[in-house]
């Protein structure tokens, strides 16, 4: 599955956002999930190597996430789900000169299976996280633009 937007901002504006974990709280689709929501930050600072794993409420669930890769046009990372189902997937965010902007493609890849197969047999993983996604990415959108011009 994955959602596409346009950003008026500079590639590598919005690649910082993305390589850096703790960045995500400003923009991550998911922050309000949970007050609550316990975090932890390893590895590396941003970038390959970097690591977050969460653990929150039932909406929140637990897993963490590592960036496997990083190039000028994207980034790569390994998400896997602890609770409340165990599932490993392959993140990707591609990242396209777009006119102006940049279009940010977000996607996410896996296989299900158990609990998680049948749940996604009954409703699809697209309609579960797609709206997601896209708020993420209207965060995303907000957070990059509000920062045109300032170094971070």
């Amino acid at each position: 599955m994955e959602r596409s937007r346009t950003i008026a901002a500079p590639t590598a504006q919005i690649l910082a956002e993305i390589v850096d974990f703790r960045r995500w709280t400003a923009w991550s689709p998911w922050e309000d999930a949970d007050p609550a929501m316990t975090r932890e930050y390893s590895g590396a600072d941003s970038g390959v190597g970097a690591r977050y794993r969460w653990s929150g409420n039932r909406r929140a669930g637990e897993g963490s996430m590592e960036i496997v890769g990083v190039d000028p046009a994207g980034v790569d990372i390994r998400l896997t789900f602890t609770r409340p189902m165990t599932a490993d997937n392959v993140v990707r965010f591609d990242l396209t000169a777009d006119g102006a902007g940049t279009r940010a493609t977000w996607s996410m890849t896996g296989e299900t299976s158990g609990l998680a197969g049948l749940v996604s047999r009954i409703v699809p993983m697209d309609r579960l996280v797609g709206r997601d996604f896209e708020r993420g990415l209207e965060r995303l959108d907000a957070v990059a633009t509000a920062d045109t011009g300032r170094e971070r």
